[in-house]
């Protein structure tokens, strides 16, 4: 199963709200994260007296989700929030992590080797039919990200207009910026690697693509600092899907309340989003 990034809805700083088939919006690029639950919403904290231990299944090479830090330890945003989930739960004696392959997750789950997954796994119809998903705690938007010499001083997405925009063919993120900016020059490329080395050397203006990956990429040894994120987080549900979410088994409505009320009350709290400018310092929006 290849890994995906999920998007979702919701966002702040409206800028524009374009007509195309579902709800689709733009944004200032902001620090905080997107709240993904109402602030008047309770969600009760169920009983988990006679829960013997919640083990949450990850991987290892999702980085800065998942990874092994220098140290040789399991660290990453998921692994803290694992425990910060754990700790609002106040079952941290009884919290585990496990590392499994990719693969191996949603497998190991159904067969009671672990009682969560908390690796990005994206939410589809056909896994609804099979497992549960806790309420969506993060949307990861598309942006836009630009050549400073190409693009000059004016870095915005009004000024792409008349700019070759580089994308990767017969991704969500081509089809995304046809229904969004249908009068773009989009330019299709195979792969990232291609697209990234037409951004870097000015064959493009922009690229538009993942944000998380775009903003590392952008603050890399690698860009050496010829590129600049545009101002603009893109979110479509349709295209991007619902956001990141914890997967549970199908019947295990205890345990789904219990990580919703967690996740609830990290998310009024602010605790979520210090842990997204932990990982995520350049911000995501």
């Amino acid at each position: 199963m290849a890994r995906q990034k999920f998007q979702g809805l919701l966002f702040f700083g409206v800028l524009i709200c374009l007509c195309v088939p579902g709800f689709a919006k733009a944004a200032e690029a902001v620090r905080a994260l997107p709240m993904t639950f109402d602030s008047r919403e309770r969600i009760t904290k169920p009983d988990l007296s006679g829960l013997t231990r919640l083990r949450f299944l990850t991987t290892v090479d999702f980085p800065p989700f998942n990874f092994i830090d220098q140290d040789g330890r399991l660290a990453g945003f998921h692994i803290d929030l694992a425990r910060e989930i754990c700790r609002v739960l106040a079952i941290e004696a009884r919290c585990q992590v496990q590392a499994l392959t990719f693969d191996e997750l949603l497998p190991a789950l159904g067969e009671g080797q672990g009682e969560a997954v908390l690796s990005g796994v994206k939410v589809t119809p056909a896994l609804r039919r099979g497992y549960g998903f806790s309420r969506p705690f993060m949307m990861l938007p598309a942006r836009f990200t630009g050549n400073r010499t190409r693009m000059g001083e004016t870095l915005t997405v009004a000024a792409l207009q008349g700019k070759p925009v580089g994308v990767v063919a017969g991704t969500v993120h081509e089809a995304m910026a046809k229904a969004f900016f249908p009068t773009l020059d989009r330019r299709p490329f195979p792969d990232r690697a291609a697209l990234m080395a037409a951004l870097k050397d000015g064959s493009v203006a922009a690229v538009f693509g993942d944000g998380v990956q775009l903003g590392f990429w952008t603050a890399s040894a690698e860009a050496g600092g010829c590129c600049a994120m545009l101002p603009g987080a893109y979110l479509s549900e349709d295209f991007l899907g619902e956001g990141l979410t914890v997967a549970l088994r199908k019947d295990d409505a205890v345990l789904k309340q219990a990580i919703d009320h967690a996740l609830l009350e990290l998310s009024r709290s602010g605790r979520l989003n210090e842990l997204a400018l932990r990982y995520f310092p350049m911000g995501l929006y």
